[in-house]
């Protein structure tokens, strides 16, 4: 009789713990933020012109090499032209001007 009643007891206080469990609120974690080519293109460059080398490392593991080297491409050539219009040159001339090479 006494074993019947324990296990009685043992299911009583699973279900119990288990209602209690459910009351709870959910742990939630903390969501990875997901980031797109362009953020990380700009948060490596950034960290490149600081010399920041644990944001360098941060901003090269948020996409893939290939991703990341298509972003860096596409700022180049934005932040080319953005100057080339600002100082009424060509883009070849402001390109060229940026990596200290000679004029053609």
């Amino acid at each position: 009789m006494t074993g019947m009643f324990g296990r009685l007891r043992e299911i009583w206080r699973r279900k119990a713990a288990d209602e209690a469990e459910a009351q709870r609120p959910a742990k939630r974690r903390p969501e990875k933020r997901t980031h797109n080519l362009f953020e990380a293109a700009a948060a490596y460059v950034s960290a490149c012109a600081e010399d920041d080398q644990e944001q360098i490392d941060e901003a090269a593991a948020w996409v893939s090499p290939e991703a990341l080297s298509f972003g860096v491409n596409e700022l180049a050539c934005r932040a080319v032209i953005a100057l080339a219009r600002e100082r009424d040159e060509s883009p070849r001339t402001v390109a060229r001007t940026l990596l200290g090479l000679p004029a053609v």
